[in-house]
């Protein structure tokens, strides 16, 4: 095991559920690099607060996960400046819903670039280092829509299913060096992405935001509540310790139930 603090990328990481998974990893010692979009406060106020919880500084990236050759530029002059990343979590991820029939492709091809290719680029540019160090750690941030599906949502279904792919193919391809590869398949999460559905929800049904959401949960999560950005975080934070060498192209659902079903 390599001694902390160990450098840790998280895509998508200015907000949401990789913000969540960044506040973990930061307390818990690793130096961490964010990645996401927003405005400069927005970004800056997600800096502030993960440095607050690590004495190492925290690095950020403002690549545009659909431009491979961004992709590349950005993680050699990673590599150059801050040495290798040990723990890489894929969590970046688009959403946009209508029947396949009628799916503009424009969209369609963005989720796919950065939902599922990005994560290819991602892991094979950073691979060589965790291999020649004889340690990694790679999380994918996938989704519950990487074991079912649902209506609407075609190219999101299709990236995630994709993602869990690449986990086992990564993970069959890189046992007994170390590292490990590993899908976390949330269902529905506290964001502010969801937000937008709950408040859709409560207006197509006429009823206040907490009734939104609770309508929304009875539609798939038995438990009846919100997966939590700390509960994933602590997830993501267990795979990378000892305790976890073993568990490698798993894909683990933590979702209330839904794929119980």
């Amino acid at each position: 095991m390599m001694q902390t603090p160990q450098l840790a990328l998280i895509t998508g990481s200015t907000s949401g559920i990789g913000l969540g998974i960044a506040r973990v990893l930061a307390r818990d010692g690793y130096q961490v690099i964010l990645h996401g979009l927003g405005t400069h406060a927005q970004i800056e106020a997600a800096r502030a607060e993960v440095a607050a919880l690590s004495p190492h500084p925290v690095h950020y990236l403002g690549t545009d996960l659909a431009d491979v050759n961004a992709i590349e530029h950005a993680l050699s002059e990673t590599l150059a400046e801050c040495g290798p990343v040990s723990v890489l979590v894929n969590n970046a991820g688009l959403q946009h819903t209508a029947p396949i029939h009628e799916f503009p492709i424009d969209k369609y091809r963005q989720i796919i670039d950065v939902n599922l290719n990005a994560c290819f680029h991602t892991t094979r540019l950073l691979l060589p280092a965790m291999r020649a160090q004889g340690y990694g750690r790679i999380l994918n941030i996938a989704s519950v829509h990487g074991l079912v599906a649902s209506v609407n949502k075609v190219a999101y279904v299709m990236a995630k299913h994709g993602l869990i792919g690449l986990t086992k193919a990564t993970a069959l391809e890189n046992a007994g060096l170390g590292i490990t590869c590993n899908a976390i398949c949330p269902g529905w999460t506290h964001t502010p992405l969801i937000e937008a559905q709950i408040e859709a929800k409560a207006d197509a049904l006429g009823v206040d935001v907490a009734e939104g959401g609770r309508q929304l949960l009875a539609e798939k999560q038995p438990s009846q509540e919100f997966v939590t950005t700390e509960q994933l975080g602590e997830l993501v934070r267990f795979l990378c310790t000892d305790a976890a060498a073993q568990i490698t192209g798993a894909s683990l659902p933590i979702d209330g139930g839904w794929t119980a079903q």
